[in-house]
């Protein structure tokens, strides 16, 4: 199984010597950590908040299409992550 955006996200964070739990500002950081623009780093910010939602309120909205952009993007941040800390 292949890690998750925000274990990758967290681990580029963590290459940079910063700590941070709040998924939110790792995914924020990623910009500084994996050199991704903000269009792309806020598509998993918002992914991130609708799991929030289905989590916590019940509010479950997720589409075909969707679910296979935040995939594509996950391989793709996974596999930057991998090469920045050299385990591509």
């Amino acid at each position: 199984m292949s890690p998750s955006p925000r274990l990758a996200a967290t681990a580029a964070l963590r290459r940079e010597g910063d700590r941070s739990e709040n998924r939110y500002i790792v995914f924020q950081c990623l910009e500084h950590t994996a050199g991704w623009p903000a269009a792309r780093w806020r598509v998993l910010a918002a992914a991130h908040d609708a799991r929030n939602r289905a989590e916590y309120e019940g509010f479950v909205e997720a589409d075909e299409r969707r679910v296979a952009e935040l995939t594509a993007l996950a391989e793709v941040l996974i596999d930057d992550v991998r090469k920045q800390i050299g385990t591509a």
